[in-house]
């Protein structure tokens, strides 16, 4: 009995270690998002206001675009090479599925760099209504610089003349160009600016997240799961205790103490109505 009550017990132990072992590991990626959302919210805060700078000070002919400068502004000065114009669809803009804008850009220094102009909300059929020109010749652009994105891992595709991200390969292959860069640019303002453009693209949030109380929630629960097998052991022995303390009575032939006191004032109360 004993036996099987602690082979029990050390299957309870061993579901509150395997329990344990879970949450750590998901209070440790919980804590790992964090770190990475930290270090995102301070390149923003480094970056994204800082001094407007030249191209090839920044992102140098022949080197490739160093994570570090995401955010950075930079200024163009180039044409645009309007038919080569891309949309990017399903992007989460302006509370809707918008579509935003890609215009490869040629660069003085011989690069082209593809510049999103901002977003369009879908108009009565599948595309914009109207997607509005960049401005011809030679103009000015300053744009903060962001990686390309990968493919979807859904394999999902889009139209003609549309993309499902914006992956830089992609956009090379259909504009018939291996000369863009690693890099692309999210535009600030243009120089002449033209009569209509596409709606600026909303500023990133410096949001830390629910990831750090959401490790120590995990912490937590660990130390609870200990807890609650810790009680459920110590439930059993004391029924167990009280059951063998209810056994030992009933061997017992001996009337309980408070029962032979109650028999013994019987006995005197009878006494004293016989004598009366």
């Amino acid at each position: 009995m004993i036996r099987s009550r602690l082979g029990r017990w050390g299957v309870y132990v061993l579901i509150a270690i395997l329990f344990a072992v879970a949450c750590a590991f998901l209070s440790q990626w919980q804590f790992d998002r964090n770190e990475q959302r930290s270090a995102a919210n301070a390149l923003i805060e480094r970056n994204y206001d800082a001094p407007t700078a030249p191209l090839d000070e920044v992102l140098p002919p022949g080197e490739g675009f160093d994570p570090a400068d995401e955010w950075r502004p930079v200024v163009l000065t180039g044409e645009y090479l309007a038919d080569e114009q891309l949309l990017v669809r399903n992007r989460a803009q302006g509370g809707t599925s918008a579509f935003e804008v890609l215009v490869p850009f040629a660069v003085d220094d011989g690069r082209i760099l593809v510049v999103d102009r901002g977003w369009l909300p879908p108009g009565e059929g599948a595309l914009p209504d109207a997607v509005p020109a960049p401005p011809a010749g030679e103009v000015e652009v300053t744009v903060r610089l962001k990686p390309g994105e990968p493919l979807p891992s859904s394999g999902r595709s889009a139209p003609e003349g549309q993309l499902p991200t914006i992956h830089l390969p992609s956009v090379a292959e259909l504009a018939g160009d291996a000369t863009i860069v690693d890099a692309y640019g999210l535009m600030l303002s243009e120089d002449p600016a033209p009569a209509t453009r596409p709606h600026a693209l909303e500023a990133p949030e410096i949001d830390p997240g629910p990831h750090l109380s959401y490790a120590i929630q995990w912490i937590l629960f660990a130390i609870m799961g200990f807890v609650f097998i810790g009680y459920m052991i110590r439930t059993e022995v004391r029924a167990r205790r009280e059951d063998a303390l209810g056994d030992e009575d009933d061997d017992d032939p001996t009337p309980p103490r408070r029962a032979r006191r109650r028999d013994r004032d019987a006995d005197e109360e009878d006494a004293l109505i016989d004598g009366r």
